[in-house]
C-alpha cells in the first residue's frame, strides 16, 4: 500500500524546527522548546460552563493549551479529554495537539474553546482517579440538558437522582422539589420530579465519590452516553446520523441505533471530498459490500469525522502512539494527520504504576444553582469543577514545574491563565464576525494539496495508494450495507381490479369542467425576481400558510367544537388550548412579516431598488429568536398528545366525539397528527435555512443572518428530536389502532412501528391478498371485512422471537415468494414485485435479529388468538371463511365511510405496495405547499390550484384561502416523470404523475419550484428499501 506524503512546508524548508509529537511515556525525550513570541488569549469553557483565559505563545502546538488546562485542573487522566471550538468555516473541530494555535483559533477573540469529554472508555471503572469520575459526571449532566443523552424517562430521573445526591446529600423532600424547581437538568423535568425524589429517598448515605460513580454505572449502559452525531446520507440519499465510539463506527437513524462496525471488521477508513468510506474486512457470512459509502454535507465536515474516527481507533486499540511517518522527498497526496498523544492502554498502565500524586479537590456545592434553559445558554460561574487557589490562578508556570504526567511543562513556560469575570458571555456556537472579516472571506478556502483523495489510518486502518476518481456505480450501498437497486419505482402488479378505474380518485381530479387558465400567469412570472433566494423565501411563505391553517384545525376548529359539548375534561382542555393559542398568535404575525418582506422584493414599492429588502435572513432570525419564547408551550405537545390517547382510551364518550370531528372536511389529516405539527414545522424551518446558507456566498449580506438563524433553530431541533420521533411512532400506533379490529393491546411501552403493506398469503386456494403489519416484535396479518368503518379484521400473529425467513420462489413456483417459519406457524407470502420482497426480507430480518436480543417472546396480541396448530383444512377454511369480504374489499374506496377509506393503510391495500416508520420519518421533513397549474391527459388548458403534499398525498385547493381541501390525490404507488416529446406539452417546469391510465400534468412557475415539487413527490412514490428505525435497547420508548 501506498504510503501517505507531506508537501514539505516553506518553514521546513528555511530550517524551522518541526513539532515532533513525541508521546508524553517516552523517557528520555523532551518536547520541542516553545516558540517565543507574541502571546494570545484563548478563552476556554470549562464543563460547569465558567470560563477560563489561557495566554500562549502564537506559534506554540495546540498540545501546550492543553497542557495548560490540563495543570490548570491538576488532572491526571487528562487523555480523555479535549478542547473542541468552531473553526473558521463554523465547523466544530477538535484542537490539534500538533498543528500551531495560530493556524486553527483564527479569530481567539471571537472563539470559546470548550473542555470536555473526548473519549468515553467502555468502562467507567477504568477512570482510576475520582476527579476523573467527577469531570465525567459533568459531562453527562451537560449533555443530559443538552439534549445530547436521549434515553426514557425511568432512566432520566435515575440520573437526575444521583446529581442531586452529589450536589445538596441526602434525601429532603422539601429541599429536593426546591432545588429541581431552580435546577433544569433535562426539558420537562416536572413531569419527572416524583420520580427523581423517589429515587433520591433511596441513595441516603452515598457520598458524592459514590454517586458519580453510580451516575455514571446507569449512563454507560445508554445508548447514546458519549454520541456525537454527524449528520451523512447513505447512497440512497437517506438522511442518517454516523457516530464513532471506542467500539468502532456506529449508524443512527435519528437517535436510534441501526448498524454498527467494530474496529475489528474494518480494514480502512478514508475520505475523497464529501464521501466517507469505510473498507470491511472479507467475511463469508457477511451480506455487507467490501467498501461502504455515506455522503456528509461537505468535504470539510467529512474530513473531520475521519480524523475523530482516526484518533478513536488509536486511542482505544493500539498500545502506544503511532510513530509519525518520514517525510516525503518530492510530494505527497492526502493527509498527514495522525493520532496524538498517549493511548487508553499507557494512561492506564501510568496510573495504576503510580507514576502520579494522587491530588486533593474540594467539592463545592451550592443549594441554590443558577437553571439551564432550553437554549443551554453558559451559566453564571459556580465551584463545581476543582480550581487551583486564587494565588496560582493567575500563575506564570515556571520552567521546572512538572506536569501530573511526569513530562517537564516546559511548553506551559510563558502560559497564563486567569479567571474571567462572571457575566454576559457570546455562545461559542455562534461567534460573530464582523462583516468583510477575512475570516468570513476565507470559509471555503481549502489548501490544494489536500484538494483530491485524502486516507490514512494506522494497523488496520491503512493507506492505500491513491486512485482516480470513479463515475457513481448503479448499485447503492445502504445504511446496513447491503445492494439495493436504484431508481426504484413501485409497480402494482397484484392491483385487486386493473379494469376499474382507480378507487382513490376524487371528482375534482376526474372533472373537466372546472374553469381554466392557461398562460394570463406568464407575463406576471417573469415580472417577479428571478434570484433562487426569493423562491425559497416564497417557500418559507407558503407553508408558513400552510402551517397557519394547521393551527386552526386545534385552536379555532377543534375548540369551538369542544366548547359546544361537555366531552372533554378540563385538565385535558387546559393542556392542549392554551398551547396553541399562543402559537397560532405568533405565526399569525410571523406570516405578516414575510409577505410584507415579499411584496417589498418583488417591486411593490420603491424600497426594492436600493436592494434593501431582498432578502429574507434578517426576518427569520428575529422571529426563530421569538420562538424560544415559545419552547415550553412546544414541549408541552407531546405530553397532550399522550393526554388525549390516555382519555380517548378512557371514555367512549369523547372517543365519538373526536371521531365526529375527524369526519369534518377541515379534518383532513388524522387528529392527533395536528398535535405534533408545531415540532414538525421547526425542521422544515432547519431545511430552508439550509438551502439559502447553501445559496449564498458568505459575503452576501444576507449570509450572517440565515447562519445564525440555521444555528438557533438547529439547536431548538435537536433538542426536541427525541421527543419528536418518539411522539410520531406513538402518534402512529393508535393510528393503526383505528385500523384494526381484533386486537387487545396494540400500544404498550416498547413497540414500535416498522413496516405496512399488502401481501399474498397462500393457501389451499391460492393467493388471498393479505394486509401485514410489522412491529419489533409480532408480524400481523389481516383482510378487509365488511365493517362501518372498513377496518382490517386480524387473522393471526407471528412472533419474531425464533422465526426464520427465506426466499421459496423454487420451492412453490410463486414470483417474489417468501416463507416464514416461527415457532408455532408457518406461511408462505408472495410480494407485488422484488423491490417489495427486498424491503420486507430486510425488515423482518432485521425486526428478527432485535426480537431474538430481546427478552424473550412477545405477550399475545389477540382478542382471542386462532389456534396455531390447525391442520391444513382448518387453514384453508377459515382463510376461505374471509374470500368473501375480500372481494367485497375491492370495490371503490368512495363507498367507504370517509374517515377510514383514505387512510395510508387503505391505499397500500388498493395500490399493493407498502410503507414502513422510515418513509414516514421522510415524509415529515418533506411538505410543500404553494400554486401549481394542473392538466389532464386529454385536455387543453392549465387550471390553477393551491396544492398542499403531506402525509403522502396532494390536497387540492381552489386557493390558499379556503379552509378544507376540495379533494385528494395519494400518491403511493405513482411514478413521477417528465413529459416526453410526444405528449407535446410544450412549456417549461411541468411534471408528470401516473398510476395505470391516471395520468396527471403539473407546472410549477421556476426550476426552484419544480425541483422542490419533484424531490418532495419522489419521496412518497418511490418508499425506502430500509428499515433502519429500531433498537432494541434504550430506544425512543414511552
Amino acid at each position: 500500500m501506498g504510503e501517505i506524503e507531506q508537501k514539505p512546508t516553506p518553514a521546513s524548508r528555511l530550517g524551522a524546527p518541526e513539532n515532533s509529537g513525541i508521546s508524553t511515556l517516552e523517557r528520555g525525550q523532551k518536547p520541542p522548546p516553545t516558540p517565543s513570541g507574541k502571546l494570545m488569549t484563548v478563552k476556554i469553557q470549562m464543563l460547569d460552563d465558567t470560563q477560563e483565559a489561557f495566554e500562549v505563545p502564537q506559534r506554540a502546538p495546540g498540545k501546550v493549551l492543553f497542557d495548560a488546562v490540563c495543570n490548570h485542573l491538576n488532572l491526571v487522566e487528562g487523555d480523555y479529554f479535549g478542547l473542541e471550538f468552531p473553526d473558521h468555516r463554523k465547523i466544530v473541530v477538535w484542537l490539534d495537539l500538533l498543528k500551531p494555535i495560530v493556524k486553527q483559533i483564527r479569530r481567539p477573540k471571537h472563539v470559546v474553546v470548550k473542555f470536555v469529554v473526548k473519549f468515553f472508555p467502555p468502562d467507567h471503572t477504568q477512570l482510576q482517579e475520582e476527579l476523573t469520575r467527577y469531570l465525567f459526571a459533568l459531562q453527562v449532566k451537560q449533555d443530559l440538558a443538552q439534549g445530547r443523552l436521549t434515553c426514557n424517562d425511568t432512566s432520566a430521573a435515575l440520573l437526575i437522582s444521583h446529581i442531586v445526591q452529589s450536589e445538596i446529600g441526602d434525601f429532603d423532600e422539601a429541599l429536593d422539589r426546591e432545588h429541581l424547581a431552580k435546577n433544569k437538568y433535562v426539558p420537562q423535568q416536572d413531569a419527572l420530579e416524583d420520580k427523581i425524589v423517589e429515587f433520591h429517598h433511596s441513595h441516603i448515605g452515598q457520598t458524592p465519590a459514590e454517586s458519580d460513580f453510580q451516575l455514571l454505572e446507569v449512563a454507560r449502559r445508554l445508548e447514546m452516553y458519549g454520541i456525537r452525531l454527524h449528520p451523512a446520507k447513505d447512497r440512497e440519499g437517506t438522511k442518517i446520523n454516523l457516530a464513532v465510539a471506542n467500539t468502532g463506527i456506529l449508524v443512527f437513524q435519528g437517535f436510534t441505533k441501526i448498524n454498527a462496525f467494530n474496529w475489528a471488521k474494518v480494514r480502512k477508513l478514508s475520505f475523497k471530498r464529501k464521501r466517507f468510506l469505510i473498507k470491511l474486512r472479507p467475511d463469508v457470512n457477511s451480506s455487507y459490500q467490501d467498501t461502504l459509502e455515506f455522503l456528509m454535507a461537505g468535504r470539510d465536515f467529512c474530513k473531520s469525522f475521519w480524523k475523530i474516527c482516526v484518533e478513536h481507533h488509536a486511542f482505544f486499540r493500539l498500545l502506544e502512539e503511532p510513530k509519525p511517518k518520514p517525510k516525503p522527498v518530492l510530494f505527497s497526496r492526502g493527509s498527514s494527520f495522525r493520532f496524538s498523544g498517549r493511548t487508553q492502554k499507557q494512561v492506564l498502565d501510568y496510573v495504576k504504576e503510580g507514576g502520579h500524586k494522587k491530588v486533593q479537590f474540594e467539592r463545592k456545592h451550592s443549594k441554590i444553582h443558577s437553571t439551564r434553559s432550553l437554549v443551554s445558554q453558559p451559566t453564571a460561574p459556580n465551584s463545581e469543577v476543582p480550581k487551583q487557589s486564587p494565588q496560582s490562578a493567575s500563575l506564570t508556570f515556571g520552567e521546572g514545574t512538572e506536569s501530573p504526567g511526569g513530562q517537564s511543562c516546559q511548553q506551559a513556560k510563558e502560559t497564563k491563565v486567569c479567571t474571567l469575570e462572571s457575566g454576559p458571555r457570546q455562545s461559542p456556537a455562534l461567534p460573530k464576525s464582523p462583516p468583510g472579516s477575512k475570516a468570513a472571506e476565507q470559509t471555503t478556502a481549502v489548501p490544494p494539496e489536500e484538494e483530491e483523495e485524502e486516507e490514512g489510518g494506522k494497523d488496520g486502518i491503512r493507506p492505500s495508494n491513491p486512485q482516480p476518481p470513479q463515475p457513481s456505480t448503479e448499485l447503492s450501498i445502504n445504511s446496513q450495507g447491503g445492494a439495493v437497486p436504484a431508481n426504484v419505482t413501485l409497480s402494482p402488479n397484484l392491483s385487486p381490479d386493473n379494469k376499474q378505474a382507480s378507487p382513490l380518485i376524487s371528482p375534482l381530479l376526474n372533472d373537466q369542467a372546472c374553469p381554466r387558465t392557461d398562460d394570463e400567469e406568464e407575463g406576471r412570472r417573469k415580472r417577479f425576481p428571478t434570484d433562487k433566494a426569493y423562491y425559497i423565501a416564497k417557500e418559507v411563505s407558503t407553508t408558513e400558510r400552510t402551517y397557519l391553517k394547521d393551527l386552526e384545525v386545534i385552536a379555532s376548529w377543534f375548540q369551538s367544537t369542544v366548547s359546544k359539548e361537555d366531552s372533554m375534561p378540563e385538565a385535558l382542555k387546559s393542556l392542549i388550548f392554551p398551547n396553541f393559542e399562543p402559537l397560532h398568535k405568533f405565526h399569525t404575525n410571523f406570516l405578516k412579516e414575510i409577505e410584507q418582506r415579499l411584496a417589498l422584493w418583488e417591486g411593490r414599492s420603491n424600497a426594492h431598488i436600493r436592494g434593501d429588502y431582498q432578502r429574507i435572513g434578517d426576518v427569520m432570525l428575529k422571529n426563530i429568536q421569538g420562538m424560544k419564547h415559545l419552547a415550553a408551550h412546544l414541549w408541552k405537545h407531546s405530553e397532550a398528545l399522550e393526554a388525549l390517547e390516555t382519555s380517548i382510551k378512557g371514555s367512549r364518550r369523547l372517543e365519538h366525539f373526536c371521531r365526529d370531528f375527524e369526519l369534518q372536511k377541515v379534518c383532513y389529516l388524522p387528529l392527533n397528527t395536528f398535535l405534533l405539527r408545531p415540532l414538525h414545522r421547526l425542521m422544515h424551518y432547519k431545511h430552508v435555512l439550509e438551502r439559502l446558507c447553501k445559496h449564498h456566498p458568505p459575503n452576501h449580506a444576507d449570509f450572517r443572518d440565515c447562519r445564525a438563524a440555521l444555528a438557533e433553530i438547529t439547536e431548538m431541533v435537536a433538542q426536541l428530536h427525541g421527543t419528536m420521533i418518539k411522539m410520531e411512532n406513538f402518534q402512529k400506533l393508535h393510528e393503526l389502532k383505528k385500523d384494526l379490529i381484533g386486537i387487545d393491546n396494540l400500544v404498550i411501552p416498547g413497540r414500535e412501528f416498522i413496516r405496512l403493506g399488502s401481501l399474498s398469503k397462500l393457501s389451499g386456494k391460492g393467493l388471498q391478498q393479505r394486509m401485514f403489519f410489522l412491529f419489533n416484535d409480532v408480524l400481523l396479518y389481516t383482510s378487509r371485512g365488511l365493517t362501518a368503518s372498513n377496518q382490517f379484521k386480524v387473522h393471526g400473529q407471528l412472533p419474531l422471537y425464533g422465526m426464520t425467513i427465506e426466499e421459496s420462489e423454487d420451492e412453490w413456483g410463486v414470483p417474489h415468494c417468501l416463507t416464514l417459519r416461527g415457532q408455532r406457524q408457518s406461511i408462505i407470502v408472495a410480494a407485488s414485485s422484488r423491490s417489495e420482497m427486498e424491503k420486507w426480507m430486510e425488515d423482518i430480518q432485521m425486526a428478527i435479529d432485535l426480537a431474538e436480543k430481546s427478552n424473550g417472546p412477545t405477550p399475545e396480541l389477540l382478542a382471542s388468538s386462532p389456534p396455531d396448530n390447525k391442520s391444513p383444512d382448518e387453514a384453508t377454511a377459515a382463510d376461505q371463511e374471509s374470500e368473501d369480504d375480500l372481494s367485497a374489499s375491492r370495490t371503490s374506496l368512495e363507498r367507504q365511510a370517509p374517515h377510514r377509506g383514505n387512510t395510508m393503510v387503505h391505499v397500500c391495500w388498493h395500490r399493493s405496495t407498502s410503507v414502513s416508520m422510515v418513509d414516514f420519518s421522510i415524509a415529515v421533513e418533506n411538505q410543500l405547499s404553494g400554486n401549481l397549474l394542473r392538466k389532464f391527459k386529454n385536455s387543453n388548458g392549465w387550471q390553477k390550484l393551491w396544492v398542499v403534499f403531506t402525509n403522502f398525498c396532494l390536497f387540492f385547493y381552489k386557493s390558499h384561502q379556503d379552509s378544507h381541501p376540495l379533494a385528494s390525490l395519494p400518491l403511493l404507488g405513482y411514478s413521477l416523470t417528465i413529459p416526453s416529446e410526444s405528449e407535446n406539452i410544450h412549456k417549461d417546469y411541468v411534471f408528470k404523475l401516473h398510476f395505470k391510465s391516471h395520468v396527471y400534468y403539473f407546472r410549477a412557475e421556476s426550476e426552484y419550484t419544480f425541483e422542490r415539487w419533484m424531490e418532495v413527490i419522489r419521496s412518497a412514490t418511490s418508499s425506502a428499501s430500509r428499515a433502519h428505525i429500531l433498537s432494541h435497547k434504550e430506544s425512543h420508548l414511552y
